[in-house]
C-alpha cells in the first residue's frame, strides 16, 4: 500500500468519524422538526381552573421563544408549571428548569450559575404542557423558568415568574 493511499484512508476515516460526532452532537435536522403537545389544562374541584400562583411571558434567548408560564396549585395541593402557547425551536436535550436566577433579556449565561429544579425533558417545542413540581420545592427561591439545552448549556428562552 502506498503512503498516499494510506494517508487518504486515514483522512477519510477521520472525516467520517468527525462528521458522525458532529451530527450526533448538533442534530441539525431538528431545526426543521416540530413536536406539538397539547395537554389538557389542570382543573380544580368543580372543573374550575386552579389558582395561578405566579406567571410570566417567555423572552427569546439563543432561539426565538414565545409563550406563557404559570405556576398553578391543584385542589390536591400540588404545584404544576403550565406552559401555554409555547413556540420555540426543537433541539437536543431540551429541559424545563425552574431557576433562582433573574431573566436578562439579551443574556442567558446566568441560568447555570445558581440553583435550579429540573422538571424533566421538554415534551414538545410547541403547544401546551404541564410539569408537576417535586414535593418540597421552595417557591420562595424560584424567580424564572427556562427552556434549557443541556447539551450546549444555553437557554432557548425564559420567563420571569411574577407572583399573581
Amino acid at each position: 500500500m502506498s503512503v498516499r493511499r494510506t494517508l487518504f484512508t486515514v483522512l477519510a476515516v477521520g472525516l467520517v468519524a468527525a462528521l458522525s460526532v458532529g451530527l450526533y452532537l448538533f442534530q441539525p435536522w431538528r431545526l426543521f422538526t416540530t413536536v406539538t403537545v397539547n395537554e389538557a389544562p389542570i382543573t380544580a374541584i368543580g372543573g374550575a381552573p386552579p389558582p395561578v400562583i405566579a406567571q410570566g411571558t417567555f423572552v427569546s434567548h439563543e432561539h426565538g421563544t414565545s409563550g406563557t408560564a404559570q405556576l398553578q396549585r391543584t385542589s390536591e395541593g400540588t404545584i404544576v408549571l403550565r406552559i401555554l402557547d409555547l413556540r420555540t425551536s426543537d433541539g437536543p436535550a431540551l429541559h424545563v428548569w425552574l431557576s433562582d436566577q433573574p431573566v436578562i433579556a439579551d443574556d442567558w449565561h446566568n441560568f447555570d450559575d445558581g440553583d435550579h429544579v429540573d422538571l424533566g425533558s421538554l415534551k414538545g417545542n410547541e403547544g401546551n404542557q404541564n410539569y408537576e413540581l417535586p414535593a418540597g420545592t421552595d417557591l420562595s427561591t424560584v424567580k424564572s423558568v427556562s427552556i434549557w439545552c443541556e447539551r450546549f448549556s444555553v437557554s432557548f428562552g425564559a420567563a420571569t415568574l411574577t407572583p399573581a
